[in-house]
C-alpha cells in the first residue's frame, strides 16, 4: 500500500493541502478552483475566526512521490456547546479513486478526533457547519455554486467503504426566472404591499456591518434548534462583512422590516464561481494581475448570470404570527425572483435545505424550483 499520511499546521505548511485539491480535481471539467489566497486565509488561524472556537488538523496522503488525497478534522467547541453530542467533523475529503487512500486518511482524522474526546464523526464538513457541507452524490454535471462543495463521482462510495453511513441528505434547488410565478405566491406578495408596517428594502452596502449583524441575529434566532445549526459569533459576522464587500448585490439581497425593525432577510449573492472559471485559483500570472483583471471584468462588467440564495428566513416571533404574516416568506420568494429577473440573472440556486424539512421544501417546490443536486453528510462512530 505504501501510503504516507502527513499532518500540516494551519496557517503554516498548507501548500500541499491546497495542492491536493488541485491534483484530485484536475481532470474534472465542472470543478472550479477556489482562489489560492482565499484558501490560505481560510486555513490560517490569524485570518479565520473559526480557529478561536475550534481545533483543526489537516492531513495529506502521499503515494509513490505524489499527493493522492487530503482530509481535515475539526472539533468545533461552539457546535459541542449547542448540540452536546460529542461529534467531530472530517472535511475537505478529496482523494484519488483508491479505497486504501481514503481509509488511511479517514482513520487518521478519526484517531485525532477520538484523542480529543469525540465519539462520532460527521462529514464531509469543511471546516464547520457554516462552511461547505456534504459530499456531492447527484448533479455532478453541474459546476459548484458559490461557497458550495464539489466531489468526484466516486467519493461517496469511498466514504461508505470506510465504514460511514448516511446521516442526512441536503438538497440544492434550481430556479429559472422564466418559470411563471404561482398565483398564490403573487397574491401573498400583493397582500404584503398592503401591510403598512412591512417594508422590503435592499441591503445598505454603506452600512454593511450593521446590516449583517441584523442578518446573523435573524439567522441565529430563526434557525435555532435545527440540525447542524451553529450560531454565528461576532467575529464571524465581521469576517462575513469583509468577504461580502466585493460580491454583494443589493438588488437581490434585502431585509424585511416590520415596524422599523429587521424581522426577516433574503441573502442572495451573485455566483462568484462563474467569474472564477478558468483562472485555476490564480489572480497573478508571472507577477502580472491578469487573473485579477479578468475576475473584476466578469463581476462588474459582464456580470454573472446565476446566483445563490443562501438564506431566506424570519424571526420566530414573526413566523409564529401566522394570521398576520403567514404569507411573508412566499412574498419574499416572489420579491427576490422579480428582483433577479429585473437585474438580468437567468437562474438561481437555493441551497441548501435538509431533506426532511418538509415546509421549506414544499414552499420552494411551489415556486417552480426543482432539485438538481444532492449532497450527503455521513456519520461514523469512533
Amino acid at each position: 500500500m505504501d501510503i504516507e499520511i502527513r499532518q500540516h499546521i494551519p496557517g503554516e505548511n498548507v501548500e500541499e493541502f491546497i495542492q491536493a485539491g488541485l491534483d484530485v480535481f484536475q481532470y474534472d471539467p465542472t470543478w472550479v478552483a477556489p482562489l489560492h489566497f482565499e484558501m490560505k486565509n481560510r486555513l490560517n488561524p490569524d485570518k479565520n475566526p473559526l480557529f478561536k472556537r475550534a481545533d483543526v488538523a489537516l492531513f495529506t496522503a502521499h503515494q509513490r512521490g505524489r499527493i493522492v488525497g487530503r482530509c481535515s478534522a475539526t472539533v468545533d467547541r461552539e457546535y459541542l456547546r449547542v448540540h452536546q453530542d460529542d461529534t467531530g467533523f472530517f472535511g475537505f475529503f478529496d482523494t484519488v479513486h483508491d479505497v486504501d487512500v481514503a481509509r488511511s486518511l479517514l482513520d487518521k482524522a478519526c484517531r485525532w478526533l477520538k484523542l480529543r474526546g469525540m465519539k462520532r464523526v460527521f462529514g464531509p464538513v469543511s471546516l464547520y457547519f457554516n462552511d461547505e457541507v456534504g459530499c456531492l452524490i447527484d448533479g455532478f454535471e453541474h459546476a459548484p455554486n458559490l461557497m458550495m462543495a464539489h466531489s468526484r463521482r466516486y467519493q461517496g462510495a469511498l466514504i461508505e467503504a470506510c465504514g460511514c453511513e448516511k446521516e442526512k441528505d441536503l438538497l440544492c434547488w434550481k430556479y429559472d426566472v422564466t418559470i411563471p410565478l404561482p398565483k398564490r405566491a403573487i397574491k401573498a406578495w400583493e397582500d404584503l404591499q398592503r401591510l403598512p408596517e412591512v417594508r422590503l428594502r435592499s441591503i445598505d452596502v454603506n452600512n454593511l456591518e450593521s446590516e449583517m449583524k441584523n442578518v446573523m441575529e435573524i439567522y441565529n434566532d430563526g434557525w435555532e434548534g435545527k440540525w447542524g445549526m451553529v450560531p454565528a459569533l461576532p467575529d464571524e459576522t465581521k469576517k462575513i462583512v469583509q468577504d461580502m464587500k466585493l460580491i454583494i448585490d443589493p438588488d437581490v439581497a434585502f431585509i424585511a422590516d416590520v415596524n422599523g425593525q429587521a424581522a426577516g432577510m433574503c441573502i442572495t449573492l451573485p455566483n462568484l464561481n462563474e467569474a472564477l472559471t478558468g483562472l485555476d485559483g490564480k489572480l497573478f500570472n508571472y507577477g502580472v494581475p491578469l487573473g485579477a483583471a479578468r475576475l473584476l471584468w466578469r463581476l462588474k462588467v459582464r456580470h454573472p448570470k446565476s446566483t445563490r440564495l443562501m438564506m431566506l428566513g424570519l424571526r420566530k416571533s414573526i413566523r409564529q404570527n401566522v394570521k398576520r404574516y403567514g404569507g411573508l416568506s412566499a412574498a419574499m420568494y416572489v420579491e427576490v425572483a422579480k428582483r433577479g429577473a429585473a437585474k438580468g440573472y437567468q437562474w438561481g440556486e437555493l441551497s441548501w435545505t435538509r431533506e426532511d424539512d418538509a415546509p421549506i421544501n414544499l414552499g420552494i417546490r411551489s415556486m417552480g424550483a426543482h432539485v438538481y443536486k444532492t449532497y450527503r453528510v455521513y456519520k461514523k462512530a469512533i
